[in-house]
């Protein structure tokens, strides 16, 4: 009852509310609308999105925390691990949707993209079904696997985002049409996503496939095509959003053969036509990355900033640390750059036998060997690494014999600028950007092995990077100088293959004065550690 009071008088006092018990009659009062045409009732929900989109959001789309919602543009202290209810999100999609059949207004769309894309795709953990979170965590340092609850299980957990969120994966293609209402068909396209839609007003069905959208080619390429069994379609218009985060300049569409002027973003290309089968329309976006600034209006805070690609919120490997130092720089471009689909043929992960098991070169607080990862642990990136000469090219690996004899260093996955090295009196192997201490020669496998490799320090030669003679998980290698035994060729001896790591199509390399950061689609995280928010300052 407070909530519906707050919005008859339009005030934001929504802080200390319970947001799912009331986003739910938010709903409940746009479809009072809908059956009754009550202007009040819209007015309402219309005025509880702007307050939520104004001040009450994260970057994702998403609100809350701990459930409840803050006092308006406060958000900064309310970053935790429990962040961002998913049911919120599934609701809020709900919101959007009634307010976007009413006005048309492509913010609306805009928003349901963000809210999908960033809050309801990445709560489940890649692609298990039915492995779901119950918040979303977004703190410095944060991980889907270490909040509260954690990843639930597909048989055993049923809290209520566990509903939605289920619900959430098996509605995937609602809202991604809308169709017109009044004189003539009409239909309006409000997200970018591969499907088909038999549209029976139009007499045509619509095929829409959109290509993978990657890094180095910062353009979103959409086509429609159309079959029937009844020739030409009626006469019908298509309307197709052009949403906030298109670059206004470079952008393309074309009809058959013929192009077409697309409007600023904030609108639609309308298209009018009796559609048939021999027909084709193009659109190419050219997608900006961005920062967006955390909805609090606190000086301190100012600089905490979302980076985004498009739709897509990117979010950096971390460990708590989220402090961006870019210097004097003019355009983000200038220190935020793509990672080519070429980087990933230089990955590679070093592992050694120990009975029936596995172990892996692993980065930690030193560098040590441990049991092999699971997929999405984050101990997948710790053990991956990346091949650089020592001219600071990348190498790529094929196979163990193209990188004998190489000298190379090794760039961690996800500390990217950082290198594998000596240091030390012990001959410890550390990670730090101390490029003298860092480069090795990549030789034939000391043990004899044809699978194996031993790599040697160029700064000191006949030095190896060696294990432990009784090799055990948690050993911390180092530079071992012995004459080689037999139990010395096996400790420098490790199996060299493709890293069990790979870059997303999304990746990109965040460069700052203090560290970089490796930044991918927040989506893409299973229970590898991120932040989201990073304090940029120059």
């Amino acid at each position: 009852m407070f909530l519906y009071n707050f919005l008859w008088l339009q005030e934001d006092n929504i802080a200390g509310l319970h947001a799912n018990t009331h986003i739910p009659l938010v709903c409940g009062v746009q479809n009072r609308y809908e059956l009754t045409g009550d202007e009040q009732s819209m007015a309402m929900g219309t005025f509880f999105m702007d307050i939520i989109n104004s001040s009450h959001s994260y970057a994702t789309g998403g609100t809350s925390h701990q459930e409840f919602w803050t006092d308006p543009k406060r958000i900064a202290t309310a970053l935790s691990a429990e962040t961002e209810e998913s049911c919120t999100t599934y609701n809020m999609l709900k919101v959007s949707r009634y307010l976007f059949k009413w006005t048309k207004q492509v913010t609306y769309a805009d928003y349901y993209e963000r809210a999908l894309t960033n809050g309801v795709l990445g709560i489940q953990r890649g692609t298990e079904p039915g492995v779901m979170i119950y918040m979303l965590p977004l703190s410095p340092g944060s991980s889907k696997a270490k909040s509260y609850h954690g990843w639930g299980d597909a048989f055993d957990s049923f809290w209520c985002c566990y509903g939605t969120g289920i619900e959430s994966f098996a509605k995937l293609g609602d809202s991604i049409y809308f169709e017109q209402e009044g004189k003539g068909p009409g239909v309006y396209i409000i997200q970018y996503i591969s499907s088909t839609f038999d549209w029976k007003a139009g007499q045509i069905v619509i095929h829409q496939n959109v290509d993978p959208v990657v890094s180095w080619d910062q353009n979103l390429r959409m086509a429609l095509t159309f079959t029937s069994n009844k020739g030409p379609g009626v006469s019908s218009v298509l309307n197709l959003r052009i949403p906030f985060w298109a670059n206004p300049n470079g952008g393309k569409a074309t009809l058959n053969k013929d192009n077409l002027q697309i409007p600023s973003p904030g609108n639609f290309l309308s298209v009018t036509r009796a559609w048939s089968p021999d027909e084709k329309l193009f659109i190419q976006l050219p997608i900006n990355l961005r920062t967006e600034a955390i909805k609090d209006d606190r000086p301190q805070y100012a600089s905490l900033q979302a980076i985004f690609y498009g739709p897509y919120l990117l979010a950096g490997y971390s460990q708590h640390d989220h402090e961006i130092k870019t210097g004097p720089v003019k355009s983000l471009s200038e220190w935020i750059t793509p990672i080519p689909a070429s980087y990933n043929a230089g990955l590679v992960t070093f592992s050694q036998k120990s009975g029936n098991s596995s172990l892996v070169l692993m980065k930690n607080q030193s560098v040590t060997i441990e049991p092999w990862p699971a997929a999405g642990t984050g101990g997948d990136a710790n053990a991956t690494f990346r091949l650089i000469g020592n001219d600071q090219r990348p190498i790529n690996f094929t196979t163990v014999k193209n990188v004998i004899s190489k000298q190379v260093m090794f760039e961690p996955f996800d500390f990217p600028g950082k290198l594998l090295m000596q240091q030390g009196n012990n001959d410890s192997l550390v990670i730090a950007n101390n490029p003298g201490n860092s480069v090795f020669q990549v030789n034939a496998g000391l043990d004899g092995k044809p699978d194996t490799v031993s790599l040697e320090s160029v700064s000191r030669k006949g030095c190896f990077v060696f294990s432990d003679v009784n090799l055990k998980a948690g050993a911390a290698l180092k530079l071992n100088c012995q004459q080689p035994d037999d139990g010395f060729k096996q400790a420098a001896s490790f199996v060299m293959q493709k890293g069990i790591s790979q870059y997303h199509p999304i990746s990109f390399l965040a460069k700052g004065s203090n560290r970089n950061y490796l930044l991918a689609p927040l989506l893409s995280f299973r229970d590898e550690s991120y932040s989201v928010y990073f304090n940029i300052t120059n």
